[in-house]
């Protein structure tokens, strides 16, 4: 063992001293000697097979590694061979003393081949081309369907040749400018040739009189001239995008129809240019209804004629075809139109500068939109979601005229409101142009409306929701910012002029601002507020505005994406300023957070406003008018000195109380008439509390009454609201309705004219001004009044009054000289 330790190395011997001392650390441990051995020499025995392992596997990748090498170094030299051989016969074949310079001239020589390739090719097309277009020439007389599959092939191969130009940097323009021009030759050439087969078949059919020749074999040949065309002009219509129609772009014209129109178009310009009396500026419906006549008049032909030949083909095309063939009345429009864009055109400027005619023109051309729109349902892709914008959308959006008719159109607004603003009884209030029972408003209130609701029959047309809604702010709310700073600056003249200082500086002269003169100015401010708020109302319910609300949401709801502005140059805090603050709101919200509004939410606040304001004002100026002619009535001292007033009730009116009914009368009486029914009520009971404080501060709690006294401030009151409930009439809601508004009031009667010894009778008058309860003298409620609250409560409810407090029924009560003595 010793030996065999001395044969390791001393880290060796060390590691095995070690595992030694860690396996047999007791005499227990030398037990276990023979499993610890056996454990060792099986270790031993798999190491030495792994290393045996290891040792073959070395010397197969040493012999792997000797043979690679052997064989790269074989390939090397077989390549320098190679490379010797190569440079051998280039010396030879080029005739040149170095390998290098014979590398260069081999090059040329590659270069020239090459050129001559390509110079191959190009003769290749240019004969291909050229044979293309000689069958086309031979062809097109005898045989023209023979001459479409040529002309497609030569579209195919400057197709192609475009394509591979952008590929090769414009390697050869030349190539690719003959085979286009060649192309366009050939394609002129079968057009004419087929353009002119249908005109001699038109020529047949007597087209487009009145008295068309429809035989059998005309229409077949027709028929045919018209399959020709649209097979020709099948390659254009594959590569035009319908999607584009939708942005501005126009709708292409299928060939027939373009050579079946080209009469129409003719007659038109004849009729429609130089000096013709047809030719008229200010008679822009002549044009535009000639238009309508020939659709009428050859609509029905293309229905028969041309729709089953465009079914047919709809049924076999491609779908990105399909929409090209889908109504023969909408391929017929679409082949009208561009000569009346070409006469819009040329019209446009010369009625610019005209406001009037400018302002005709663009009202006639949106009534001819809407007639294709709805009478012939015209729709240039059938296959659309969207409606049609129109020809006034073409001529507003892009040729740049809207600011210039919406300047025309909002002079023409503030001048026709100006003229309405100055016509002497514009501020008359108009008693018959609503209904009895609603607030009158003046005349110019009812014609501003009118205007505005004409303004938007002019407007409404329009598929451009940013014109739409230009249109709006810019005229129509300015119209009624304008009408409502006139309604509030006479509101505020009339409290200037009813001041102090305005009465000083009026003197004397203060009739018109008194009495119904005065309600009556104020009625003016209240009635057209209210009358144009409702109509603002309305409007908001109307499908019209409530279709350009939701869109308003959509487009600022877009906008707080990209940042753009909502319409126009208007940013979202413009619009929402003249329009409602629910869009500024909803522009920082999300949409299902989004709160309700309208467009005309900002508008109709400030009359709804002005309104409050002018009625707050009406019940002050009334209540105030009667409360200075009661003054007089409350100085009457009379009450307690009063020993036996008239049997009868009620008992003839104090003459001092005179002025007071007058005023009452005059002016509920005008009120009634004036105002409706909601706004009336809310007056008159203003001023009935007005008139019931004043009746309970300065007369009841200022004087003593007996019995006699009592009796008459109580026929007095009855007589006020006899007065009231008379003025109002019909529009009171049932007689009596005054009393129950100035309740606190007849209940203090009630208690100020209680009988000093009970009247035990098994009836009373219904004017008997005396409690239900007859049992009830003055001393028996004077002594349960006074004796405590509860005490007082009940005496007050059998009664039955209900709006005194004990505090007040027992100050009321005092005011009896027989209590106070």
């Amino acid at each position: 063992m010793t030996a065999s330790l001395d044969r390791l190395s001393s880290q060796e011997a060390a590691r095995v001293q070690d595992y030694l001392n860690d396996k047999i650390q007791s005499l227990a441990d030398l037990e276990g000697l023979d499993s610890l051995l056996s454990n060792l020499r099986a270790q031993h025995e798999l190491q030495r097979k792994q290393l045996a392992e290891a040792q073959q596997a070395l010397e197969k990748a040493t012999t792997a590694s000797k043979n690679h090498r052997d064989a790269v170094r074989t390939q090397a030299e077989a390549f320098n061979r190679q490379q010797e051989d190569i440079d051998q016969r280039l010396k030879i074949i080029t005739q040149s003393e170095t390998s290098d310079e014979a590398v260069r001239l081999f090059q040329l020589s590659m270069n020239k081949l090459q050129r001559l390739d390509v110079a191959k090719g190009y003769l290749s097309l240019l004969h291909e081309a050229e044979g293309l277009s000689d069958h086309v020439s031979k062809s097109i007389q005898s045989a023209p369907h023979q001459a479409l599959p040529s002309y497609k092939r030569l579209r195919a191969i400057l197709s192609s040749l475009n394509d591979a130009q952008v590929a090769a940097e414009g390697a050869a323009p030349h190539l690719v400018d003959h085979i286009e021009k060649l192309t366009t030759s050939v394609k002129k050439q079968i057009q004419e040739n087929f353009n002119n087969r249908l005109q001699k078949t038109l020529e047949k059919l007597r087209w487009p009189g009145k008295d068309l020749v429809l035989n059998n074999g005309f229409l077949r040949e027709w028929e045919a001239s018209v399959d020709l065309l649209l097979d020709f002009q099948e390659p254009d219509l594959c590569v035009s995008d319908p999607s584009a129609i939708e942005h501005g772009e126009e709708a292409q014209v299928l060939l027939p129809l373009e050579v079946m129109v080209h009469p129409l178009q003719l007659r038109f310009k004849y009729h429609f240019s130089g000096t013709k009396p047809t030719n008229r500026l200010d008679k822009p419906e002549y044009f535009l209804s000639h238009v309508s006549d020939l659709i009428s008049a050859h609509a029905g032909f293309f229905a028969t004629y041309l729709q089953p030949i465009l079914a047919r083909r709809a049924g076999s095309a491609a779908d990105g075809l399909k929409w090209n063939f889908s109504s023969a009345t909408n391929a017929f429009i679409t082949a009208l139109l561009p000569m009346i864009r070409q006469k819009i055109s040329g019209f446009v400027p010369q009625v610019a500068t005209n406001p009037q005619l400018l302002s005709h023109f663009m009202h006639e051309l949106m009534t001819f939109d809407t007639d294709l729109r709805e009478t012939w349902n015209y729709l240039p892709n059938s296959y659309s979601t969207e409606t049609w914008k129109g020809l006034a959308s073409e001529v507003l959006t892009q040729q740049n005229w809207f600011d210039r008719w919406l300047q025309v159109e909002k002079e023409f607004a503030l001048s026709r409101y100006k003229d309405i603003i100055d016509t002497p009884e514009s501020g008359h209030i108009d008693y018959d142009g609503v209904e009895s029972n609603a607030t009158k408003p003046t005349n110019a209130a009812i014609r501003v409306n009118d205007l505005l609701e004409t303004i938007t029959e002019r407007y409404k047309p329009l598929s451009s929701f940013s014109h739409k809604l230009r249109f709006l702010i810019e005229i129509q709310i300015t119209i009624f910012d304008q009408f409502h700073e006139r309604l509030h600056s006479g509101l505020e003249a009339y409290l200037a002029m009813t001041s102090t200082i305005g009465r000083t500086v009026q003197g004397g002269d203060q009739g018109g601002l008194e009495g119904v003169s005065a309600l009556e100015r104020l009625c003016r401010i209240f009635g057209s507020a209210e009358y144009l708020e409702k109509k603002m109302q309305d409007w908001s319910d109307d499908v019209f505005f409530l279709d350009l609300w939701y869109e308003l949401q959509d487009r600022v709801q877009k906008s707080k994406d990209d940042g753009k502005n909502v319409v126009g140059p208007m940013s979202v805090a413009e619009v929402a300023q003249r329009t409602s603050q629910a869009v500024a709101d909803n522009h920082l919200t999300h949409r299902s957070n989004m709160s309700e509004g309208a467009l005309f939410d900002e508008t109709a606040s400030a009359y709804r406003r002005l309104r409050m304001r002018s009625e707050s004002i009406i019940v002050s100026t009334f209540s105030s008018e009667v409360q200075n002619s009661l003054k007089l009535y409350s100085r009457v001292s009379t009450w307690s000195s009063l020993s036996s007033p008239s049997a009868s009730f009620p008992h003839p009116l104090t003459s001092e109380l005179t002025s007071a009914i007058r005023i009452l009368s005059s002016n509920i009486s005008f009120l009634a008439r004036a105002l409706g029914t909601a706004a009336l009520r809310r007056i008159t009971r203003q001023v009935l509390l007005s008139t019931q404080g004043f009746i309970w501060d300065n007369v009841i709690l200022r004087h003593s009454f007996s019995a006699a006294g009592a009796s008459q401030l109580a026929s007095d009151v009855h007589h006020v609201c006899g007065v009231v409930d008379s003025a109002l009439s019909s529009q009171a809601a049932s007689q009596g309705e005054s009393r129950r508004t100035i309740r606190k009031l007849t209940e203090g009667l009630t208690l100020l004219s209680l009988k000093i010894k009970p009247q035990n009778v098994t009836s009373k008058s219904e004017e008997e001004q005396t409690d239900k309860n007859e049992e009830l003298g003055l001393w028996e409620v004077e002594r349960r009044l006074f004796a405590n609250n509860e005490s007082a409560r009940q005496v007050l409810n059998e009664l039955d009054i209900e709006t005194l407090t004990e505090a007040e029924a027992r100050s009321v009560l005092e005011k009896r000289v027989e209590i106070r003595s």
